[in-house]
């Protein structure tokens, strides 16, 4: 039986997609996945598949073959928001994303009154658990006033204990990270309450000195929110969290967020930042209702975001997300920024799944993980997605 390269001609439970594999080693030039129901089963050369295979002819070349990409930060996309209790419209965003190639997906919120994250905790959980999205970002309340970006500085509180254990009990168990300032008082305390239920402490939206910075990564903390951004600038006389974060992501003891849209950060940036940190790298969009829409106005949380020439702000005149795809930001990394195609995909799947507790079964294209498959051109035109051993439509 002629098998096609996106599977024509097999079930929906047993197809083989050849092209050229991107794994977490290396490029194999001309490979084929075998996949039954919802899982990789194979991932041979085209010579290896043909013998294992005999009475079956080649499938189609499909392009290149990535896995499914993995967004730990993001706010929305597709003119809808995932700060709501608008099911549809969550739905929608994660949609958006999806149809992109972002296979997994962490809904991010940001700070809020605690009576509307518990709502939106609420109305977020059952879509977790139906597979809509894969969890949930918290980022917020337990910010710095002046660090906070595009957060609502009228929201910001100190790390609080009693709100977290209402947080972690509205989120049953989908609350995968949370973003928190590691110089404002109660840090510790909140901290380990994250850890012993298994959420991600993130550092992001901070004040904190070199010093500060540095005793909570790879301590308590696993993940640095969207580094360089919503934190102080690098300088070589106060060198700050930046240089905190990336000595301690160059020891593999944490892994630094980096939003590689060209607007949060420049090709430079991104270079460094794999140069000093490879393997430590988890590349986000931070992307918010506007992503793959027009300019216009939308919403981030309580506030109202302006977005012209593509770049999202709100009235204080702060970066309010990001208005891209994490293909995009994948394109940019090894195009713009000169980063090797195996280290920027990693980035964008292996990494940041693994971060959050999905690395043994998400982020690679090897036997025995889910079959979320992104294919592409030479230039990363998008050519069909799977998501869990099916394609999308």
């Amino acid at each position: 039986m002629h098998t096609a390269g996106f599977g024509a001609g097999s079930t929906d439970d047993n197809c083989a997609v050849r092209g050229r594999i991107v794994t977490p080693d290396g490029v194999v030039d001309d490979a084929v996945v075998g996949i039954e129901g919802t899982r990789i089963t194979s991932v041979r050369t085209a010579a290896d598949w043909s013998a294992a295979n005999p009475d079956s002819a080649l499938p189609d070349v499909a392009g290149t073959v990535l896995p499914g990409l993995v967004d730990i930060h993001c706010h929305g996309g597709g003119g809808r928001t995932f700060t709501t209790t608008d099911r549809t419209a969550i739905a929608a965003a994660a949609a958006h994303h999806l149809r992109n190639g972002t296979t997994t997906l962490l809904a991010s919120l940001v700070s809020a009154p605690p009576d509307v994250l518990l709502d939106q905790l609420a109305t977020l959980r059952p879509l977790v658990e139906d597979g809509t999205i894969d969890g949930i970002h918290l980022e917020g309340p337990f910010l710095s006033a002046q660090r906070c970006g595009a957060q609502d500085p009228r929201y910001l509180i100190e790390p609080d204990v009693d709100l977290t254990e209402r947080l972690l009990a509205a989120g049953g168990g989908t609350i995968r990270a949370m973003t928190l300032a590691p110089e404002l008082p109660g840090f510790t305390r909140v901290a380990h309450l994250l850890c012993a239920n298994e959420v991600v402490v993130a550092l992001g939206h901070s004040d904190a000195s070199y010093t500060e910075f540095a005793a909570a990564v790879g301590n308590d903390a696993s993940l640095v929110t969207h580094l360089a951004n919503g934190m102080a600038p690098l300088h070589h006389r106060t060198s700050g969290p930046v240089a905190a974060a990336l000595i301690a992501a160059a020891r593999h003891e944490v892994v630094v967020e980096v939003i590689g849209d060209g607007v949060h950060t420049d090709a430079g940036f991104v270079a460094l930042v794999f140069a000093a940190a490879r393997g430590s790298v988890a590349l986000i969009t931070d992307a918010m209702a506007a992503a793959g829409m027009p300019d216009g106005d939308y919403d981030l949380g309580p506030q109202r975001v302006r977005v012209v020439d593509g770049v999202a702000r709100v009235a204080s005149g702060s970066i309010a997300g990001g208005t891209t795809t994490l293909l995009e930001v994948l394109r940019r990394t090894v195009v713009d920024s000169g980063v090797p195609l195996v280290d920027a995909v990693r980035a964008a799947s292996a990494t940041p799944a693994t971060v959050v507790g999905f690395g043994e079964r998400r982020g690679a294209v090897e036997v025995g993980y889910d079959a979320d498959l992104v294919v592409v051109d030479s230039m990363f035109t998008l050519q069909r997605v799977m998501r869990r051993g099916s394609w999308l439509p």
